[in-house]
């Protein structure tokens, strides 16, 4: 299955210190579990129309959950944190959020 640019990206998370990441260029996303920080790269830089220096990744794995005898599993997902170079425009989808 080929992903695309929008299947990678799935959304923006936004927390206290996504926020303050905000100032040093760091955008974080929640984003496809087989998706490479390459295929990441590449997608932020077409959405968007930045250019991208460096990328993290993060992958966290379902907890297990229980309210009473039932025993559930929260959903797996990977998250990245994307830096910017100093050149590059920022990204205009967080400029109205600055908390």
């Amino acid at each position: 299955m080929k992903l695309t640019s929008y299947d990678i990206i799935k959304k923006p998370v936004i927390t206290e210190r996504s926020m303050d990441q905000m100032s040093y260029r760091q955008y974080t996303f929640i984003v496809h579990p087989n998706a490479n920080k390459s295929m990441i790269k590449r997608a932020v830089e077409e959405i968007f129309g930045v250019k991208v220096e460096d990328v993290k990744t993060l992958s966290y794995g379902g907890k297990e959950k229980r309210v009473g005898l039932h025993v559930g599993k929260r959903p797996e997902y990977k998250k990245a944190i994307v830096k910017l170079t100093e050149d590059s425009k920022t990204i205009e989808f967080f400029e109205g959020l600055k908390a």
